[in-house]
């Protein structure tokens, strides 16, 4: 090998591992650290009354009756909605020390049924994340 060639490996070595770093760093900055916080960030926990199971939770809540459930510190709380049935149910949001304790009450127009409590919410890079949990509502007030 001549020293020619031996220049035409070590220049095509060295475009190559600075090739690579570039499309490492492009990856990477399109993953996510500038800005775009996961929208997995946006969490909703400790729903009451607990969701409705054949096995484990098999009572009914009546119409008119208060759920409640936590949102995580990372949710816009100005875009949290609750919706059962198809419609939108006003609810309260307060500010706690590990995210924001959110407040409403069972339409009245529904009940003698299965409805499920739908959530969605932003987080803080507009993506939308959804949730919610299933109750029996009694005929009765």
């Amino acid at each position: 090998m001549n020293f020619r060639n031996i220049l035409w490996i070590v220049v095509a070595m060295v475009l190559s591992a600075n090739v690579g770093d570039v499309w490492a760093y492009d990856t990477g900055s399109s993953g996510g650290s500038t800005g775009s916080i996961p929208c997995s960030n946006v969490t909703f926990s400790e729903f009451k009354p607990r969701q409705f199971s054949q096995e484990k939770n098999n009572t009914e809540v009546t119409p008119k009756s208060e759920f409640s459930f936590l949102a995580s510190k990372e949710t816009i709380p100005k875009s949290i909605t609750v919706t059962i049935k198809g419609e939108t149910v006003p609810i309260t949001v307060t500010p706690q020390y590990n995210g924001y304790q959110v407040t409403g009450k069972l339409p009245a127009t529904v009940k003698g049924t299965f409805a499920r409590i739908e959530i969605t919410a932003k987080g803080p890079n507009q993506c939308e994340r959804g949730d919610g949990w299933l109750l029996k509502i009694a005929n009765r007030q």
